[in-house]
């Protein structure tokens, strides 16, 4: 009879259930919880939400003051900043997640499969890693996206495959504390492929401290949409992103009016709660990234 594939016997640290972490809930991270929830709600309905259309001009005047009609004020060219705050967050947010899912589905896999390998594929592997990082991240997106076009996939390609070298580094470091353990030596006894051991005993073994860079790397992926919008190579107009909010409405400042200020505080708000929220999580797990990065 085949043994237990229960992938969580082994000897890792192991988060506790659901209720251990609602019991442990205090007043920050149940904020953070609602802010991250109100944005979801955001993201998922932002255009049953918006009282007005994307790119709507709803008044000849920049930068009016807020009223019935638009409740935070207009932009540059006369356009709801409410609408637009709301369609931005939903752009930067669901292309920021999008990042974050291809490059750990990349990440991980390369790194527990080197992990597991080892020997020159190993070697191979982490050398090729450790150059691409050595070059600046945003030097190379410049870089990239000056050369393919600044549309939604090649952004998200882009920093998604910038990123998974991050994410390899702490995928292999988490492997090959876990590889040692009997049970992945039992796996291999009874004949278990690679891909079998990778998903059933490691990923679970590495759930915690995944999930913690998870959340590292969607606001370093907030951030980074931001910065190349702000620089003109991110979402494009007529959409709207929380970058492009901020350089468009720069010169609003010069009227004092906040319109510049609403999107920089949301990316504010959602990279602070995510922040906190993983702190929270990895103290109440007692999972801890790895040193050896």
């Amino acid at each position: 009879m085949k043994a237990s594939n229960n992938p969580t016997h082994g000897d890792s640290k192991k988060p506790g259930g659901l209720s251990s972490l609602v019991s442990q809930l205090t007043i920050t991270p149940v904020l953070c919880l609602l802010v991250l929830t109100a944005v979801l709600v955001v993201v998922l309905f932002a255009p049953l939400i918006a009282p007005h259309p994307e790119a709507a001009i709803l008044t000849d005047e920049s930068f009016s003051l807020p009223d019935d009609v638009m409740l935070l004020g207009s932009d540059f060219l006369g356009r709801d900043v409410l609408s637009r705050l709301l369609y931005g967050a939903r752009i930067t947010l669901s292309v920021a997640f999008a990042i974050s899912i291809v490059a750990f589905l990349l990440g991980c896999s390369f790194g527990f499969f080197a992990a597991v390998k080892r020997g020159w594929i190993d070697s191979v592997l982490s050398r090729s890693v450790d150059a691409l990082i050595s070059f600046p991240a945003i030097m190379v997106a410049l870089i990239v996206i000056s050369a393919l076009g600044s549309s939604i996939t090649v952004l998200i390609v882009t920093i998604a495959l910038i990123d998974s070298t991050r994410v390899y580094r702490v995928a292999r470091a988490l492997g090959m504390d876990i590889v040692v353990q009997d049970y992945i030596e039992a796996a291999r006894v009874r004949g278990e492929k690679i891909t079998w051991i990778i998903w059933h005993e490691m990923l679970p073994n590495a759930l915690a401290p995944l999930a913690a860079e998870f959340g590292i790397r969607f606001t370093y992926a907030i951030l980074f949409i931001s910065a190349l919008s702000f620089l003109g190579l991110g979402v494009q107009a007529p959409h709207a992103d929380l970058g492009v909010m901020v350089k468009e409405n720069m010169q609003g400042l010069l009227y004092e009016t906040y319109t510049p200020l609403y999107p920089a505080v949301c990316i504010a708000i959602v990279t602070l709660s995510v922040n906190l929220l993983v702190d929270w999580f990895l103290k109440t797990t007692d999972a801890a990234l790895p040193d050896e990065l």
